[in-house]
């Protein structure tokens, strides 16, 4: 994979983001969300999950972890952290096959990543205009 990978997109244009999610990380992996409140990270997920199941995505903040179907899953590490998230089981959710976004995600994640060899890639989300600049970075590809 190239180092860096930018797309500019409105809401309608997803499908680009979505599907070099996928081309990325074909067997699924670790999509890292980065982006202020109100960026569109769980917009983004919604997009990718209408490709594959027809389950309502909702936001996780207050739950810590949403199951889509059974390829996608949604974290939000935003109020807890990574501690937190690994004293509740949630890293070993990650093994699973399928997607998993994750957002807030930090460095500590990506080392654990690294660490038990899952593919992953970082994905910084930024406003311009009505449209978002996607970021794709940070990959560590398995294979």
């Amino acid at each position: 994979m190239p180092k860096m990978v930018e797309i500019v997109a409105g809401r309608d244009e997803l499908y680009n983001v979505s599907k070099t999610l996928m081309d990325l990380l074909p067997e699924g992996g670790v999509i890292i969300l980065k982006g202020d409140l109100g960026s569109g990270k769980t917009t983004l997920v919604r997009n990718f999950a209408s490709y594959l199941t027809d389950d309502s995505v909702t936001s996780p903040t207050f739950s810590l972890q949403q199951i889509y179907s059974d390829k996608i899953y949604h974290y939000d590490m935003y109020q807890k952290g990574f501690d937190h998230f690994a004293s509740t089981g949630l890293l070993e959710e990650l093994e699973k096959s399928g997607w998993h976004f994750v957002e807030w995600g930090d460095e500590k994640l990506q080392s654990y990543l690294q660490k038990v060899s899952i593919g992953y890639v970082t994905v910084f989300i930024t406003p311009r205009g009505d449209k978002r600049v996607y970021r794709i970075e940070d990959a560590y590809i398995k294979g």
